[in-house]
């Protein structure tokens, strides 16, 4: 994507043109737009041409957008709009929109030129896009330490919660607690959300019980349970007390499942119609209560009197049918209601595999309990695979950089000793051939190579066995060919390498037969290693162990000792 900037003076436009991807072209002319051309919809989704009129009192960003012909003065593709009029653009948009406009704005206007230093670049390359400004967290360190709770508003306002949220991660201790002793005010539900588990309850701590009680009064009741989940008994009593009665009961209820269900991701805040109603009795009730609506919905689901989910509406739907029409018409009765007891793996699975945006939750009889979007789906997606990668690396799966020196020492040293074991073992197979290694020390310089290869392969293997197993890839009806085909990939490695090593051991060490013995160890070890890789996994999720959690230890400990007893027992037999 690139940008396109044409300045004029404070009485002219000053016009940002966008250019998007897929053969929308760079705009070669411009004209000047005036607020009286009539807004069309830019049905070709081309990217936005944004005006900002600039004088020397004020500046507007506009909002309605104007389809020009290719004829006119103006030089761009059909159905690239004009936006004109007031606008609030958050995240990148805005800040973009910010460095155009940041020199004309009046009053505090060595804010304005610090904020335009801090501006992002939209030129810069995609790899940075999202990551935050080094000079961002210098200007929010100085503004603490000079107390300037101004600045800090300033430069927190154009952020999105979770760039928020980052900071609070990325700074240290001492500083968090300074920032917050000056800007608690500032925080909201939302950044509360954004927030790793592992500091949430720390920086809920630091802040003054009535700002948590009012950050989290404006969240779904889905948010709120998700940050009590994090907290003690007696930061959740008072988090409780400060809801009023109806959200307080919403949270107790999804309180009341188990843990990491269906029940506990539901939000309680669902819009539901009966069967009967019309599409304009619909929006009229929405208009009505669009003060109670949740934060985030996507369909209107429909109900019979026992409040069993019969179809659901998509609010597109909704807007472009006739007021007299009834939902029961224009339903889609094809969809997938949740379980309220199912695990919450298994619900973003659901999510990922059917393109689902929204889905109803029931309880034991049917009727409908919540309702689950996309984002907290796939919240738990983010999270499984989090911990999968975690517990294949061996360092726990709520392991987090927040974590001080003894919370991570804690996860850390079970696994370590787990490995220390499997090496114990190693060294007994390697033990019993003592008296060999004594006699030709090129075996102790060569036998490292061969397990080191094997434990490769292995662990290539078992990460794409325990990724389709948990993508749901890996069924009975295709492990067979799966299995051939890592048998057979193990047999293609270990005879290339087997080839380099044999020559190692000629060139090396001048001894044809010690090129023979360590190319047919090679050999073994990676057809073995990958048998392991795949069968082991295999094996531990049929016995309900999570082949995340423990299938290293085993695939490690199978290279090791095969790779060792191939290699020094071949060497006995061959060269003794």
């Amino acid at each position: 994507m690139g940008v396109g900037v044409d300045e004029a003076g404070d009485d002219q436009v000053r016009a940002m043109v966008v250019h998007g991807q897929g053969g929308v072209g760079r705009a070669e002319r411009l004209r000047r737009a005036d607020p009286g051309d009539q807004p069309v919809l830019d049905v070709q989704g081309a990217a936005p041409l944004v005006c900002d009129r600039t004088r020397s009192a004020a500046r507007r960003v506009g909002v309605e957008a104007q389809d020009l012909a290719q004829d006119q003065p103006f030089g761009h593709l059909p159905g690239l709009p004009v936006v004109f009029g007031p606008a609030r653009h958050s995240g990148r948009s805005r800040a973009m929109l910010g460095k155009i406009g940041a020199r004309h704005g009046n009053g505090a206007a060595g804010m304005s030129d610090q904020m335009e230093e801090l501006r992002p670049d939209p030129a810069e390359g995609a790899r940075d896009a999202y990551a935050l400004d080094d000079s961002l967290r210098g200007a929010l360190r100085q503004a603490v330490d000079m107390g300037e709770v101004a600045v800090i508003d300033a430069l927190m306002e154009p952020l999105h919660p979770a760039d928020i949220a980052d900071l609070l991660e990325q700074v240290s201790a001492g500083e968090r607690a300074a920032w917050l002793g000056l800007w608690s005010k500032g925080i909201d539900g939302e950044v509360l959300s954004e927030l790793e588990w592992g500091l949430r309850e720390e920086v809920i701590g630091l802040l003054p019980p009535e700002v948590v009680a009012a950050a989290v009064r404006g969240l779904d009741s889905d948010d709120v349970v998700d940050i009590l989940e994090d907290l003690d008994d007696a930061q959740t009593a008072a988090l409780l007390d400060a809801l009023d009665d109806r959200d307080r009961t919403a949270v107790e209820q999804a309180l009341a499942y188990p843990e990491e269900t269906a029940g506990r991701l539901m939000q309680r805040e669902v819009v539901h119609a009966p069967e009967h109603w019309t599409v304009g009795e619909m929006i009229d009730f929405l208009r009505a209560h669009k003060t109670d609506l949740p934060e985030q919905f996507y369909h209107v689901i429909l109900t019979d009197p026992r409040m069993k989910p019969t179809g659901y509406v998509t609010l597109g739907r909704l807007l472009s049918t006739a007021r007299k029409t009834p939902l029961r018409e224009i339903a889609e009765d094809s969809f997938r209601v949740i379980p309220a007891m199912q695990a919450e793996d298994e619900v973003a699975y659901a999510f990922n595999q059917y393109h689902l945006i929204s889905a109803p939750v029931v309880d034991g009889d049917g009727r409908l309990v919540g309702v689950i979007t996309i984002d907290d789906a796939m919240n738990v997606l983010d999270e499984v695979h989090e911990e999968d990668i975690l517990r294949l690396a061996g360092v726990g799966e709520e392991s987090s950089l927040s974590d001080g020196v003894g919370e991570t020492t804690r996860q850390r040293l079970p696994w370590l000793f787990v490995n220390l074991i499997t090496a114990i073992l190693a060294s007994l197979v390697i033990a019993q051939f003592e008296e060999a290694i004594s006699q030709i020390v090129a075996l102790a310089v060569l036998m490292p190579i061969v397990a080191s290869m094997g434990g490769n392969a292995g662990t290539q293997a078992l990460t794409v066995a325990v990724r389709a197993l948990a993508t749901k890839d890996l069924t009975r009806a295709n492990l067979m060919r799966v299995v051939t085909r890592e048998a057979a990939v193990g047999l293609i490695n270990g005879a290339a390498f087997a080839l380099v090593m044999g020559v190692v051991g000629v060139v090396w060490f001048g001894s044809p037969m010690l090129g023979a013995v360590i190319a047919a160890a090679m050999v073994a070890n990676l057809l073995v290693a990958g048998l392991a890789g795949i069968l082991i996994p295999v094996a531990l999720d049929r016995l309900g162990i999570d082949p995340a959690l423990a299938s290293g230890a085993f695939v490690t400990t199978v290279t090791d000792v095969v790779g060792f007893f191939a290699f020094l027992g071949l060497a006995v037999v061959v060269l003794l």
